[in-house]
C-alpha cells in the first residue's frame, strides 16, 4: 500500500498564482481538485489532505514576527474553506488545522502511516523544507515535490541541503526561513550550518568556543560567537521550525481510503464551474478498485 500526503494550503497557492488561472476568485479550487484527481489516475488509493483553516497557529505565540497571513489576497483567502469543502464533497480525507499547521498534519499522518506494516511507501507531497525532516532512513516516508517531480529520500535530502533529515529544524533555526518570517543568526548561511551541523548534528551539540570545534569553517570564529550568544535564539527558531507530530489527524490508515464523489460533490462542481473535474470524478470512481 502507498499513501499520499498532500498540502493542501501549498497547492492552493500554487494554483492560484499559476500563469494560466483566469479566475482569481475559484480556479485555485478547481486546480486543487484536479491535481488530486491526478493522483487517483496514477493509482493512487489513499490520500490524506492537510490544510490551514487559518494561518495563525501555536507559533505565532512564540515569535511575535511569524507568518500571520496578513498580506493574503481577499480571494485566496476566500477559497481556504471552500477548498476543504469541496475535496471532503470529492471523498478525500480531509484535515483543517487551527492550533497546529498543515506541515504538522502532514507529519503526524506521515507518523501514523508509517507505523502500519501494510504502507510500504509515504510520499509527503509538498516542496516545503521544513517536512524534509520527516524523511526516514529506510526509504519509507520520503518527500515528492510534485512540481518539478522530484523525490527526495534520506540521501536526497543530504544531497539538498548538506545535513540529514533529523538535523533540518537545526539547520533552520541557523540560517532562518523567510517564508515563515524567522531570520536565523546573523553570519550563518546555508553553507556554512550545513558543515557544521554535518560534524555536530545538532545546536546544542556545537561547541561554545571556536577553539574547540575540530573542523575548519570560514568565519567560524564569528560565527561561534554569534551562536553563543544567541543560542536561545537558535533553539526558538529550531523550535518554530520542528513540526508537531501531535497535530490532528486520521487514527488509521484505513480512513485514507478515496471514498469517490458524495452527495452534494455535483452541485457544488455546478456553482464553482468545475464540470470537467465533476465528470471526472465519477469516471474515476467507476474505475477506481472497490472492495468486494
Amino acid at each position: 500500500m502507498q499513501v499520499h500526503l498532500i498540502d493542501g494550503t501549498y497547492e492552493l497557492f500554487r494554483f492560484h498564482y499559476a500563469k494560466f488561472n483566469r479566475d482569481p476568485r475559484l480556479g485555485a479550487q478547481r486546480g486543487v481538485l484536479n491535481t488530486l484527481l491526478d493522483l487517483i489516475a496514477d493509482g493512487a488509493t489513499h490520500l490524506g489532505v492537510a490544510t490551514d483553516h487559518v494561518v495563525e497557529s501555536f507559533r505565532n505565540d512564540l515569535w511575535p514576527d511569524y507568518k500571520d497571513g496578513q498580506d493574503i489576497e481577499p480571494n485566496l483567502r476566500a477559497q481556504f474553506t471552500e477548498l476543504e469543502e469541496l475535496l471532503t464533497l470529492a471523498g478525500f480525507v480531509v484535515w483543517p488545522q487551527v492550533i497546529f499547521e498543515a506541515d504538522d498534519a502532514l507529519a503526524a499522518a506521515a507518523a501514523m502511516a508509517a507505523n502500519d506494516d501494510r504502507v510500504a511507501s509515504v510520499q509527503i507531497c509538498t516542496a516545503d523544507k521544513d517536512l524534509a525532516q520527516c524523511v526516514t532512513a529506510d526509504g519509507r516516508v520520503v518527500q515528492f515535490d510534485r512540481r518539478r517531480e522530484i523525490t527526495y529520500d534520506h540521501a536526497g535530502v543530504v544531497e539538498k541541503f548538506g545535513v540529514a533529515p533529523a538535523s533540518i529544524p537545526d539547520y533552520l533555526g541557523l540560517v532562518g526561513d523567510s517564508a515563515d518570517g524567522f531570520p536565523g543568526l546573523a553570519g550563518w548561511g546555508a553553507k556554512s550550518a550545513a558543515t557544521v551541523l554535518a560534524r555536530y548534528g545538532h545546536i546544542e551539540m556545537i561547541p561554545a568556543d571556536y577553539d574547540d570545534w575540530d573542523i575548519t569553517v570560514r568565519g567560524g570564529v564569528g560565527l561561534a560567537t554569534t551562536l553563543r550568544e544567541q543560542r536561545d535564539a537558535a533553539l526558538l527558531f529550531r523550535r518554530i521550525a520542528t513540526v508537531d507530530r501531535d497535530a490532528p489527524v486520521s487514527r488509521r490508515v484505513d480512513e485514507l481510503q478515496w471514498r469517490g464523489p458524495q452527495p452534494g460533490f455535483d452541485d457544488r462542481c455546478g456553482e464553482i464551474g468545475a464540470d470537467r473535474q465533476r465528470q471526472r470524478t465519477h469516471q474515476l470512481w467507476k474505475d477506481f478498485p472497490h472492495e468486494p
